[in-house]
């Protein structure tokens, strides 16, 4: 069966719908300093077990180079001239 909407209902709807926004963007106002808080917190303790793995025995002040930059001369060239003759 075909239910007629009454315009009653429709407000109705409309409010619930603002009613429930209104208190998702309080609560999630309210909430989010903790949500970022544990997220950052959970990201600094990755980023701090990642290097601390990293780290090899060396005395502090002491300079290691990883990996040796390419020591070879760079040459200009573009490429090479090529002539040509315009078509009319």
């Amino acid at each position: 069966m075909l239910q007629n909407a009454s315009i009653i209902g429709f407000l109705r709807t409309i409010l619930i719908f603002i009613l429930v926004y209104t208190i998702f963007k309080y609560v999630m106002r309210l909430l989010a300093p903790y949500i970022l808080r544990s997220v950052a917190k959970k990201a600094e303790a990755h980023f701090r077990n990642q290097s601390g793995s990293q780290k090899s025995t060396q005395k502090e002040g002491e300079i290691s180079i990883d990996k040796m930059p390419n020591s070879k001369p760079s040459k200009n060239d573009v490429g090479e001239y090529v002539d040509y003759e315009e078509v009319e």
